[in-house]
């Protein structure tokens, strides 16, 4: 049991230490009185000489004080804050200015300095207090729950087979609490002259026969060695082993401490950034003093990246949680960031039939939207719990430090998102993104981009899921707002007509960028705009026309903002100055459907009126969408009849599309070359854009792909990319 009345004294030593502190408006006493002192100042009189001195007599001592003007008091105060420790010639320069002499300006400096950390240790003797009486309730608490745990046959302490996720949880909490508050305690001790604040009693040992083996190894010989995942399907394929999964639950309890204080810190752990792109930066020195545990120290190849963002969302929290607990709909949602995830292997599902507590191990493969720029890979876990306040939180960190393997691409430091419930079923979600990754291959085109963490840092994962959000809102209602026009008519083909569109951007983004899941052959040269083309077989897939598909794209930087090149893309009635296949027919917008604020953010159908007799007219899906880290928009031609079906409320899984498309991203310069605000992310710089066809050149799946097929699929892109080059910057000029 604790020792209560030890606690209290304690405290009431913490109180007496902090009342014995020196109060911030007794400084300009003890700052003129220790000038006089050192100066040789003071003025005294003798004490009497006779034998009839009282020896219980103090000597009279009188003192002469030489007060600072507020003038020299406040130009010492601006000196101090740009440098606290002046040499010489800098005393001598201030103390000629404010007519003082240097040994004066000498002491004023010694005495503030006393004075900040006076102050400092005020403030962290309460915050130890604080944390101390945190800690010793949360003891408490899982002293509690462990005595409940019991071996249905014994009676004795369950064993690690038959015990819950929650119950091994709590006995591990218990271990690392009893590690941080002799820290801590060790720490404030310093403060009140003692020994440490608490001492815990040790949870007494298991019996033999039931005995609880963790099969924890020293952090420094495990847990603070590099590992890799190299090849992470091959690595994980396996499963974990008994002995790696209480590994797991540690680290993923650490793990979402560490988020929890990285999202809730300010200064001086995060800094402001001078880079327009972000607002504030992670101060790596911090950071290591602050969380020195985890996944082991950074090989000097990877270079890291973290980032932080806050955004209210349109969605309530608990649909949320199911959103990145669940990894179909994690990647869905997230298409443009996740090109593949897996879930491994489930160690807990929750609690109280929701997802507090639920830890999966998970493969991830993040990407940008262009075949420049490498996948990163990632073996890690996720955790999720629900806090005390009732705000959620869901961690990622990796795995890579369980198996000996090659070195990885990339390490996920702590990194995911706290969730904060607010009125009307909105949320406040804040996103922290912590990787160490080898970037040595992104093309230098996307380095900017990729370096301004717009490519994979959390200001993108944020502004996707606030769209996505936006998306879903709109997908879920019962009627048709009044945005939407053309020939929709009912609830049903609206849904319909999304859901197809929906079914387009994923297969769009899923063949867009770099992903290990298909190989690019460049067919010509190395440079930056060189067409990568890949073949893919389409058999018995309801979704795709039967046949060889070729897709071929390529990337390239245009000097015009990104904002405009999305506006002339999404365009209908520009589309015939950059769309070869209209043929530059009249194109009409036959139905829209408005899925977000921006008015860019879009489904559209539109119809191609050919100007050739000869030809019938032909049907386009399009969706548009845009946000501050960048812009899609994605089409696909559709089947007249399949079309009618879809908008009479029908089944869209069946009709066959090849998405086609461009995404549009800042280049990640600050140069404003739009005229318009540089501070709006979308209006200044200049574009990277990637055109990206897929195109069937032969309905019979067995064929040959003919060399004709990949020269006219090159030449198309070429074309439409000098169409674009032309028209977007004749129109800036």
């Amino acid at each position: 049991m604790f020792n209560g009345n030890m606690f209290d004294s304690h405290h009431h030593l913490l109180d007496m230490s902090a009342h014995n502190k020196t109060p911030e408006n007794e400084m300009d006493f003890i700052r003129d009185e220790e000038f006089e002192s050192k100066s040789g100042t003071d003025i005294m009189e003798a004490p009497n000489s006779g034998d009839d001195q009282d020896p219980n007599q103090r000597p009279n001592k009188k003192k002469r004080y030489h007060r600072h003007t507020q003038h020299q008091i406040q130009e010492m105060e601006s000196f101090f804050k740009e440098c606290p420790h002046p040499d010489d010639k800098q005393r001598k320069e201030l103390g000629k200015r404010l007519a003082l002499e240097p040994l004066q300006v000498k002491f004023w400096f010694q005495n503030k300095r006393t004075q900040m950390k006076a102050q400092h240790e005020r403030s962290e003797n309460t915050q130890l207090r604080n944390e101390n009486e945190k800690l010793r309730a949360e003891n408490i608490r899982y002293k509690e729950a462990l005595s409940n745990a019991a071996c249905p046959n014994c009676g004795g302490p369950a064993a690690i087979g038959e015990m819950s996720f929650d119950e091994q949880h709590l006995r591990i909490e218990n271990a690392r609490l009893r590690e941080e508050i002799d820290r801590i305690s060790g720490i404030a001790a310093k403060y009140v002259g003692g020994k440490p604040l608490l001492n815990f009693p040790q949870i007494p040992p298991p019996e033999a026969s039931c005995s609880l083996d963790l099969g924890f190894r020293p952090q420094s010989s495990l847990l603070g060695e590099m590992y890799s995942a190299g090849d992470l399907l091959r690595t994980a394929i396996s499963g974990l082993t008994d002995s790696e999964k209480p590994i797991v639950i540690e680290l993923a309890v650490a793990a979402m401490e560490e988020l929890i204080r990285m999202a809730q810190s300010g200064e001086p752990l995060w800094l402001p950034s001078p880079n327009i792109n972000s607002t504030e930066i992670l101060s790596e020195e911090e950071y290591v003093r602050n969380f020195p545990r985890g996944i082991g120290p950074n090989p000097l190849a990877l270079k890291s990246e973290a980032s932080r963002e806050s955004a209210v969302v349109i969605m309530n929290h608990i649909n949320l949680v199911e959103i990145l607990m669940d990894v179909n709909q994690w990647t869905n949602v997230f298409a443009g960031l996740v090109s593949k995830a897996m879930t491994l292997e489930v160690l807990s599902t929750g609690v109280a039939g929701n997802y507090n507590g639920a830890l999966q191990v998970m493969t991830a493969e993040f990407q940008v939207p262009s075949p420049l720029v490498p996948t990163r890979e990632n073996y890690f876990v996720r955790y999720c719990k629900q806090h005390a306040d009732g705000t959620w939180a869901v961690v990622d960190v990796s795995l890579d430090n369980l198996r000996p393997t090659s070195v990885s691409r990339c390490r996920r430091r702590p990194s995911g998102c706290l969730i904060q419930e607010l009125p009307n079923g909105y949320s406040k979600v804040t996103w922290v993104e912590h990787v160490e990754v080898d970037e040595k291959a992104v093309h230098s085109i996307y380095k900017p981009l990729v370096n301004s963490g717009l490519a994979f840092g959390a200001k993108r994962w944020v502004a996707t899921l606030d769209r996505q959000c936006e998306r879903l809102a709109s997908a879920m209602a019962n009627n048709i707002p009044t945005g939407d026009v053309g020939i929709i008519t009912s609830p049903a083909g609206r849904k319909s007509m999304l859901k197809l569109a929906e079914r387009m951007v994923m297969s769009f983004c899923a063949g867009v960028g770099a992903s290990t899941t298909h190989t690019w052959t460049t067919l010509s040269g190395s440079g930056a705009d060189d067409v990568r083309v890949m073949t893919r077989k389409s058999i018995d897939d309801p979704g795709r026309p039967p046949g060889i598909v070729l897709s071929a794209a390529t990337s390239f930087w245009l000097p015009v903002s990104p904002k405009r090149v999305f506006d002339f893309l999404r365009d209908e009635n520009s589309r015939s100055e950059w769309d070869i296949l209209s043929n530059g027919g009249l194109v009409q917008e036959m139905a829209h459907i408005a899925n977000g604020r921006d008015p860019g953010n879009c489904v559209s159908l539109l119809r191609v009126n050919s100007g050739n007799s000869n030809q019938s007219n032909m049907l386009i899906l399009q969706e548009s969408s845009t946000d501050s880290t960048g812009s899609y928009v994605i089409y696909a031609p559709v089947d007249i009849v399949a079309m009618n079906v879809v908008l009479s409320g029908g089944d869209p899984d069946y009709v066959a599309l090849l998405p086609s498309g461009f995404a549009i991203l800042p280049d990640g310069s600050l140069t404003n070359h739009s005229g318009d605000n540089p501070e709006v992310i979308g209006n200044s710089g200049g574009s990277l854009l990637t055109v990206a066809f897929q195109i069937l050149v032969d309905s019979v799946p067995t064929a040959k792909l003919s060399l004709g097929s990949v020269a006219t699929v090159n030449s198309l892109i070429k074309c439409t990319v000098e169409r674009i080059k032309t028209a977007v910057t004749c129109e800036n000029a």
